[in-house]
C-alpha cells in the first residue's frame, strides 16, 4: 500500500508540476477510492500534504518577491478565524454521521468548483477587469477578508480550495497583479491556513501519517518531472484532462 501511495504521489506531483494546481483536488479522491480512508482522514491527511509542499513553494516565491503580503494578511484575517471556528465546531459536536455527510458533500462541491476555475482560467482575468468598475479601493480590503472567510470554511471542510479557487478569487479582486504575484500570494496564504486546519484535524485523529510520508516521497520527483514536461506538452491538453478528472471525481463524490 505504501508503494501505491508513492506512485500516486508521483502522478499527482507530475500534474501539479504541469499545471500548478490539482494536488489536493486529485489526491483526496484517491485517498477515498484507492486507500479506502474515511472522508475526514482523507481531508486531514491532504491538509498536511498541502502544508508541507506549499511551505517550500511559499519560501521560493517570497525570495523571488512574488508575494503581496498585504493581500495575504487580509485573506488570513478572514480564513484563519473561519478555520478555527469550523474546527472548534467539529470538536464540540464530534464527527457524527451528519458531519461525515457534510464533509463528503463539501468535498464534491469543492472538486466541481475547482474544475470550473481550471477550465475557465483565461476568462477570470477579463471578468476581474470588468469588476474593477464596481469594486472601489475602499471596498477591496473587506471583500478580500470575506473571500478569506469563505476559503477558510471550504478548506477546513474539504482540504480543497486554497489553490485554484483561492488564486481565482485573488485574480477577480486584483486583476492588475502579474501571474507570478497571484500564485505567490495564493501559496503564501495557503501555508498557515492548511497548517491550522491540519492541526485541527490531527487533534481529531484525522491524519494517516504513514501514507502522508509515502505520498511526499513520490510527489517531489513528480513535481520536478512535471515542471520539465511543461516545455513539451500543450497546457490546454493537460488542463482539459485535469478538468475531466476533477469533474468525474466531483460528480462521483457528490452524487
Amino acid at each position: 500500500m505504501d508503494w501505491i501511495a508513492i506512485v500516486s504521489g508521483f502522478g499527482v506531483g507530475a500534474v501539479v508540476g504541469l499545471t500548478g494546481v490539482g494536488g489536493g483536488s486529485l489526491m483526496t479522491p484517491l485517498w477515498l477510492s484507492v486507500f479506502r480512508l474515511s472522508p475526514a482522514v482523507a481531508i486531514g491527511t491532504d491538509l498536511w500534504f498541502a502544508a508541507v509542499t506549499k511551505t517550500v513553494g511559499g519560501a521560493s516565491h517570497h525570495q523571488a518577491g512574488h508575494v503581496q503580503w498585504r493581500i495575504t494578511a487580509l485573506l488570513l484575517a478572514g480564513s484563519l478565524p473561519a478555520s478555527i471556528a469550523t474546527m472548534a465546531l467539529m470538536h464540540a459536536t464530534g464527527v457524527t454521521t451528519r458531519w461525515a455527510a457534510m464533509l463528503t458533500f463539501s468535498l464534491g462541491i469543492a472538486l466541481l468548483l475547482t474544475a470550473v476555475t481550471v477550465a475557465y482560467k483565461q476568462v477570470w482575468h477579463a471578468v476581474g477587469l470588468r469588476l474593477e468598475r464596481w469594486i472601489s479601493k475602499s471596498r477591496r480590503p473587506w471583500l478580500t477578508v470575506l473571500c478569506g472567510l469563505v476559503l477558510g470554511v471550504l478548506v477546513s471542510l474539504s482540504s480543497i480550495g486554497a489553490g485554484a479557487i483561492g488564486a481565482t478569487l485573488i485574480l477577480l479582486l486584483y486583476p492588475r497583479l502579474g501571474s507570478h504575484q497571484i500564485v505567490g500570494t495564493d501559496i503564501a496564504h495557503a501555508v498557515p491556513l492548511t497548517l491550522v486546519a491540519g492541526i485541527g484535524h490531527a487533534t481529531l485523529g484525522h491524519v494517516s501519517w504513514g501514507l502522508l510520508g509515502s505520498l511526499l516521497i513520490g510527489s517531489i520527483p513528480g513535481i520536478w518531472l512535471g515542471a520539465h514536461l511543461t516545455r513539451s506538452l500543450p497546457e490546454s491538453l493537460v488542463r482539459s484532462l485535469l478538468c475531466l478528472a476533477l469533474l468525474s471525481a466531483g460528480l462521483k463524490v457528490t452524487f
